[in-house]
Protein backbone atom coordinates (compact mmCIF):
# COMPACT_ATOMS: atom_id res chain seq x y z
CA UNK A 1 0.00 0.00 0.00
CA UNK A 2 0.99 3.62 -0.45
CA UNK A 3 1.00 6.13 2.40
CA UNK A 4 1.77 9.82 2.82
CA UNK A 5 3.35 11.18 5.98
CA UNK A 6 3.01 14.92 6.46
CA UNK A 7 3.95 17.49 9.08
CA UNK A 8 7.04 18.83 10.74
CA UNK A 9 8.65 22.21 11.20
CA UNK A 10 10.56 21.11 14.30
CA UNK A 11 12.43 17.99 15.35
CA UNK A 12 9.67 16.85 17.72
CA UNK A 13 7.28 16.32 14.82
CA UNK A 14 9.90 15.05 12.39
CA UNK A 15 11.30 12.33 14.62
CA UNK A 16 7.80 10.78 14.73
CA UNK A 17 7.62 10.97 10.94
CA UNK A 18 10.95 9.15 10.72
CA UNK A 19 9.93 6.39 13.14
CA UNK A 20 6.59 5.77 11.40
CA UNK A 21 8.21 5.76 7.95
CA UNK A 22 10.70 3.14 9.05
CA UNK A 23 7.97 0.80 10.28
CA UNK A 24 5.83 1.32 7.17
CA UNK A 25 8.78 0.60 4.88
CA UNK A 26 9.75 -2.50 6.86
CA UNK A 27 6.19 -3.78 6.38
CA UNK A 28 6.49 -3.41 2.61
CA UNK A 29 4.61 -0.14 2.07
CA UNK A 30 5.66 2.78 -0.13
CA UNK A 31 5.85 6.09 1.73
CA UNK A 32 6.27 9.68 0.57
CA UNK A 33 6.74 12.80 2.69
CA UNK A 34 5.00 16.12 2.15
CA UNK A 35 6.42 18.90 4.27
CA UNK A 36 7.55 22.50 4.06
CA UNK A 37 10.55 24.29 2.65
CA UNK A 38 10.54 26.26 5.92
CA UNK A 39 11.51 24.79 9.27
CA UNK A 40 13.70 21.69 9.54
CA UNK A 41 11.84 19.36 7.15
CA UNK A 42 14.40 19.58 4.37
CA UNK A 43 17.33 19.12 6.77
CA UNK A 44 15.80 15.90 8.08
CA UNK A 45 14.55 14.22 4.93
CA UNK A 46 16.01 15.71 1.76
CA UNK A 47 18.91 13.26 1.80
CA UNK A 48 19.30 9.79 3.24
CA UNK A 49 15.73 9.13 4.34
CA UNK A 50 13.70 6.00 3.62
CA UNK A 51 10.93 7.89 1.85
CA UNK A 52 10.28 7.00 -1.80
CA UNK A 53 9.93 10.72 -2.57
CA UNK A 54 10.01 13.90 -0.52
CA UNK A 55 8.22 17.17 -1.32
CA UNK A 56 8.97 20.45 0.45
CA UNK A 57 6.28 23.01 -0.31
CA UNK A 58 6.64 26.76 0.40
CA UNK A 59 4.51 27.19 3.53
CA UNK A 60 4.89 28.96 6.88
CA UNK A 61 2.96 29.04 10.12
CA UNK A 62 -0.16 31.19 10.35
CA UNK A 63 -0.66 31.67 14.09
CA UNK A 64 2.60 33.57 14.57
CA UNK A 65 1.89 35.99 11.69
CA UNK A 66 0.18 39.38 11.84
CA UNK A 67 -1.84 41.41 9.34
CA UNK A 68 -0.76 40.90 5.75
CA UNK A 69 1.71 38.27 6.90
CA UNK A 70 -1.20 36.08 7.98
CA UNK A 71 -2.91 36.59 4.61
CA UNK A 72 0.30 35.69 2.78
CA UNK A 73 0.74 32.55 4.92
CA UNK A 74 -2.81 31.43 4.14
CA UNK A 75 -2.21 32.05 0.42
CA UNK A 76 0.89 29.84 0.50
CA UNK A 77 -1.03 27.09 2.32
CA UNK A 78 -3.77 27.33 -0.33
CA UNK A 79 -1.26 26.81 -3.14
CA UNK A 80 0.38 23.95 -1.26
CA UNK A 81 -3.07 22.42 -0.71
CA UNK A 82 -3.66 22.26 -4.47
CA UNK A 83 -0.21 20.76 -5.02
CA UNK A 84 -0.87 18.19 -2.28
CA UNK A 85 -4.18 17.20 -3.87
CA UNK A 86 -2.33 16.49 -7.11
CA UNK A 87 0.35 14.47 -5.30
CA UNK A 88 -2.23 12.33 -3.49
CA UNK A 89 -3.92 11.52 -6.79
CA UNK A 90 -0.64 10.84 -8.57
CA UNK A 91 0.67 8.63 -5.77
CA UNK A 92 -2.71 6.89 -5.28
CA UNK A 93 -2.34 7.12 -1.50
CA UNK A 94 -4.55 4.92 0.69
CA UNK A 95 -3.92 7.02 3.79
CA UNK A 96 -2.34 10.26 5.02
CA UNK A 97 -0.62 10.28 8.41
CA UNK A 98 -0.18 13.72 9.99
CA UNK A 99 2.40 14.24 12.72
CA UNK A 100 1.32 17.85 13.28
CA UNK A 101 3.00 21.21 12.86
CA UNK A 102 2.21 23.85 10.24
CA UNK A 103 3.78 21.66 7.55
CA UNK A 104 0.88 19.22 7.92
CA UNK A 105 -1.92 21.60 6.95
CA UNK A 106 -1.88 21.36 3.10
CA UNK A 107 -1.71 17.56 2.79
CA UNK A 108 -4.13 17.01 5.70
CA UNK A 109 -6.81 19.21 4.13
CA UNK A 110 -6.04 17.66 0.74
CA UNK A 111 -6.70 14.20 2.24
CA UNK A 112 -10.10 15.31 3.50
CA UNK A 113 -10.99 16.90 0.17
CA UNK A 114 -10.11 13.69 -1.70
CA UNK A 115 -11.72 11.45 0.94
CA UNK A 116 -8.41 9.77 1.66
CA UNK A 117 -8.40 8.53 5.29
CA UNK A 118 -6.54 10.95 7.57
CA UNK A 119 -4.71 9.67 10.64
CA UNK A 120 -3.28 12.06 13.23
CA UNK A 121 -0.57 11.54 15.81
CA UNK A 122 -0.60 14.20 18.53
CA UNK A 123 2.65 14.29 20.47
CA UNK A 124 1.79 16.74 23.23
CA UNK A 125 -0.34 16.70 26.35
CA UNK A 126 -2.08 19.84 25.03
CA UNK A 127 -3.44 19.24 21.51
CA UNK A 128 -2.08 21.63 18.88
CA UNK A 129 -4.45 24.02 17.08
CA UNK A 130 -4.25 22.30 13.70
CA UNK A 131 -4.75 18.86 15.22
CA UNK A 132 -7.66 20.10 17.33
CA UNK A 133 -9.28 21.51 14.18
CA UNK A 134 -8.79 18.30 12.20
CA UNK A 135 -9.48 15.80 15.00
CA UNK A 136 -13.25 15.42 14.31
CA UNK A 137 -12.51 14.51 10.70
CA UNK A 138 -9.63 12.09 11.30
CA UNK A 139 -10.19 8.36 10.85
CA UNK A 140 -8.10 7.73 13.99
CA UNK A 141 -6.54 10.20 16.45
CA UNK A 142 -3.50 8.81 18.31
CA UNK A 143 -2.26 10.31 21.57
CA UNK A 144 -0.40 8.96 24.58
CA UNK A 145 -2.50 11.24 26.79
CA UNK A 146 -6.02 10.75 25.33
CA UNK A 147 -8.18 8.11 27.06
CA UNK A 148 -9.93 7.34 23.75
CA UNK A 149 -6.75 6.73 21.77
CA UNK A 150 -6.55 3.10 20.53
CA UNK A 151 -2.78 3.16 21.11
CA UNK A 152 -1.23 4.81 24.17
CA UNK A 153 2.35 3.73 23.45
CA UNK A 154 4.48 6.59 22.11
CA UNK A 155 6.38 5.82 18.87
CA UNK A 156 10.02 5.89 19.95
CA UNK A 157 13.07 4.64 18.10
CA UNK A 158 13.70 1.03 19.23
CA UNK A 159 17.37 1.70 19.82
CA UNK A 160 16.48 3.87 22.84
CA UNK A 161 14.91 0.83 24.52
CA UNK A 162 17.90 -1.30 23.55
CA UNK A 163 20.30 1.22 25.11
CA UNK A 164 18.23 1.75 28.27
CA UNK A 165 19.93 1.18 31.62
CA UNK A 166 19.27 1.77 35.28
CA UNK A 167 20.87 4.99 36.58
CA UNK A 168 22.26 4.66 40.09
CA UNK A 169 24.68 7.60 40.41
CA UNK A 170 25.29 10.95 38.72
CA UNK A 171 28.56 10.82 36.82
CA UNK A 172 27.63 12.49 33.52
CA UNK A 173 24.98 15.11 32.73
CA UNK A 174 23.54 16.03 29.32
CA UNK A 175 22.08 19.43 28.37
CA UNK A 176 19.41 19.30 25.65
CA UNK A 177 17.85 22.45 24.24
CA UNK A 178 15.85 20.75 21.51
CA UNK A 179 16.77 20.37 17.86
CA UNK A 180 17.53 24.10 17.53
CA UNK A 181 19.21 24.60 20.88
CA UNK A 182 18.09 26.92 23.68
CA UNK A 183 19.97 30.03 24.76
CA UNK A 184 18.56 29.86 28.29
CA UNK A 185 19.74 26.27 28.81
CA UNK A 186 23.10 27.10 27.23
CA UNK A 187 23.62 29.98 29.66
CA UNK A 188 22.47 27.80 32.55
CA UNK A 189 25.01 25.13 31.57
CA UNK A 190 27.82 27.69 31.56
CA UNK A 191 26.78 29.03 34.95
CA UNK A 192 26.84 25.64 36.71
CA UNK A 193 29.69 24.05 34.73
CA UNK A 194 32.33 25.01 37.35
CA UNK A 195 30.25 23.37 40.09
CA UNK A 196 29.78 20.22 37.99
CA UNK A 197 33.52 20.10 37.33
CA UNK A 198 34.24 20.47 41.05
CA UNK A 199 31.91 17.55 41.78
CA UNK A 200 33.53 15.39 39.09
CA UNK A 201 30.45 15.34 36.86
CA UNK A 202 31.23 15.18 33.13
CA UNK A 203 29.22 17.28 30.67
CA UNK A 204 27.61 16.53 27.30
CA UNK A 205 26.01 19.57 25.72
CA UNK A 206 23.90 19.83 22.55
CA UNK A 207 23.71 23.59 22.10
CA UNK A 208 22.33 24.34 18.63
CA UNK A 209 24.20 25.65 15.59
CA UNK A 210 23.75 29.38 16.24
CA UNK A 211 25.30 29.20 19.74
CA UNK A 212 28.12 26.75 19.04
CA UNK A 213 30.96 29.24 18.60
CA UNK A 214 30.01 31.20 21.73
CA UNK A 215 29.82 28.04 23.83
CA UNK A 216 33.14 26.72 22.51
CA UNK A 217 34.83 29.97 23.50
CA UNK A 218 33.15 30.17 26.91
CA UNK A 219 34.02 26.61 27.94
CA UNK A 220 37.61 27.10 26.73
CA UNK A 221 37.98 30.29 28.78
CA UNK A 222 36.82 28.43 31.90
CA UNK A 223 39.17 25.54 31.16
CA UNK A 224 36.32 23.03 31.31
CA UNK A 225 36.33 19.94 29.11
CA UNK A 226 32.94 19.20 27.57
CA UNK A 227 31.49 17.12 24.74
CA UNK A 228 29.91 19.98 22.82
CA UNK A 229 27.97 19.72 19.57
CA UNK A 230 25.44 21.79 17.67
CA UNK A 231 23.20 18.81 16.90
CA UNK A 232 23.73 15.08 16.82
CA UNK A 233 21.92 12.28 15.04
CA UNK A 234 23.59 9.91 17.50
CA UNK A 235 21.42 11.04 20.39
CA UNK A 236 20.69 7.46 21.60
CA UNK A 237 24.42 6.94 22.18
CA UNK A 238 24.70 10.23 24.07
CA UNK A 239 21.70 9.41 26.25
CA UNK A 240 23.03 5.94 27.00
CA UNK A 241 26.22 7.44 28.40
CA UNK A 242 24.38 10.06 30.49
CA UNK A 243 22.98 9.72 34.01
CA UNK A 244 20.83 12.85 34.15
CA UNK A 245 19.36 15.30 31.62
CA UNK A 246 18.55 19.00 31.72
CA UNK A 247 16.17 19.48 28.87
CA UNK A 248 13.35 21.31 27.18
CA UNK A 249 10.06 19.39 27.41
CA UNK A 250 9.25 18.61 23.81
CA UNK A 251 7.13 15.46 23.70
CA UNK A 252 9.48 13.31 21.65
CA UNK A 253 12.48 14.18 23.84
CA UNK A 254 10.44 13.50 26.98
CA UNK A 255 9.37 10.02 25.84
CA UNK A 256 12.85 9.20 24.52
CA UNK A 257 14.24 9.92 27.98
CA UNK A 258 11.57 7.64 29.47
CA UNK A 259 12.42 4.82 27.07
CA UNK A 260 16.07 5.15 27.99
CA UNK A 261 15.42 5.35 31.74
CA UNK A 262 17.15 8.73 31.98
CA UNK A 263 15.82 11.02 34.76
CA UNK A 264 15.51 14.69 33.82
CA UNK A 265 15.00 18.23 35.02
CA UNK A 266 12.68 19.85 32.47
CA UNK A 267 12.72 23.55 31.59
CA UNK A 268 9.66 24.15 29.36
CA UNK A 269 10.07 26.53 26.43
CA UNK A 270 7.99 29.52 27.65
CA UNK A 271 6.72 30.48 24.18
CA UNK A 272 5.56 27.03 23.04
CA UNK A 273 2.07 27.01 21.52
CA UNK A 274 -0.61 26.62 24.22
CA UNK A 275 2.24 26.24 26.74
CA UNK A 276 2.34 22.56 25.72
CA UNK A 277 5.86 21.91 27.02
CA UNK A 278 4.78 22.84 30.54
CA UNK A 279 1.94 20.32 30.40
CA UNK A 280 4.22 17.67 28.90
CA UNK A 281 6.61 18.09 31.82
CA UNK A 282 3.78 18.01 34.36
CA UNK A 283 2.81 14.56 33.08
CA UNK A 284 6.17 13.32 34.44
CA UNK A 285 6.34 15.57 37.52
CA UNK A 286 2.90 14.53 38.78
CA UNK A 287 4.08 10.92 38.75
CA UNK A 288 7.13 12.01 40.80
CA UNK A 289 9.45 10.67 38.11
CA UNK A 290 11.23 13.91 37.28
CA UNK A 291 11.47 17.61 37.97
CA UNK A 292 10.42 20.78 36.16
CA UNK A 293 10.75 24.50 36.69
CA UNK A 294 9.84 27.49 34.57
CA UNK A 295 12.63 29.86 33.58
CA UNK A 296 13.35 32.30 36.37
CA UNK A 297 15.66 33.51 39.10
CA UNK A 298 15.12 30.54 41.43
CA UNK A 299 15.61 27.81 38.84
CA UNK A 300 19.37 27.44 39.25
CA UNK A 301 19.15 26.88 43.01
CA UNK A 302 16.38 24.29 42.58
CA UNK A 303 18.37 22.47 39.92
CA UNK A 304 21.48 22.30 42.09
CA UNK A 305 19.41 20.80 44.91
CA UNK A 306 18.05 18.13 42.57
CA UNK A 307 21.58 16.94 41.73
CA UNK A 308 21.64 15.16 45.10
CA UNK A 309 18.32 13.35 44.57
CA UNK A 310 18.10 9.55 44.31
CA UNK A 311 17.97 8.35 40.69
CA UNK A 312 17.57 4.58 40.60
CA UNK A 313 13.87 4.25 41.49
CA UNK A 314 12.92 7.02 39.08
CA UNK A 315 15.04 5.51 36.34
CA UNK A 316 13.31 2.15 36.67
CA UNK A 317 9.80 3.63 36.80
CA UNK A 318 10.49 5.77 33.73
CA UNK A 319 11.30 2.63 31.74
CA UNK A 320 8.08 1.04 33.00
CA UNK A 321 6.05 4.09 31.90
CA UNK A 322 6.47 3.53 28.17
CA UNK A 323 5.79 0.42 26.12
CA UNK A 324 8.02 -0.60 23.23
CA UNK A 325 6.56 -1.23 19.78
CA UNK A 326 4.51 1.99 19.85
CA UNK A 327 5.09 2.71 16.17
CA UNK A 328 4.23 -0.87 15.18
CA UNK A 329 0.96 -0.73 17.13
CA UNK A 330 -0.01 2.56 15.46
CA UNK A 331 0.72 1.20 11.98
CA UNK A 332 -1.25 -1.99 12.71
CA UNK A 333 -4.32 0.10 13.52
CA UNK A 334 -3.85 2.19 10.39
CA UNK A 335 -3.50 -0.91 8.20
CA UNK A 336 -6.72 -2.32 9.64
CA UNK A 337 -8.55 0.91 8.80
CA UNK A 338 -7.52 1.07 5.13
Amino acid sequence: MRFVITGGGTGGHLVIAAVLEKVLSQRGHEVIFIGSSSGQDRMWFEKGSGFTHTYFLPTTGVVNQKGLGKVAALWRIGKAFMRSRALLKEFDAVGVISVGGFSAAPASFAALSRRVPLFIHEQNAETGRLNALLKPYARVFFSSYEPTSPVKAYPVNKVLFEKARLRTSLQRIIFLGGSQGATYINDLALSIAPLLQKRGIAIIHQCGERDLARLQSAYAEMGIEVELMAFSKKLPDLLERSDFAISRAGASTLWELCANGLPAFFIPYPYAAADHQYYNAQFIVQKELGWSERQGDTLKQKLIAVLDEELSSRSKKLMDLIEPEGAEKIIEVIESEV
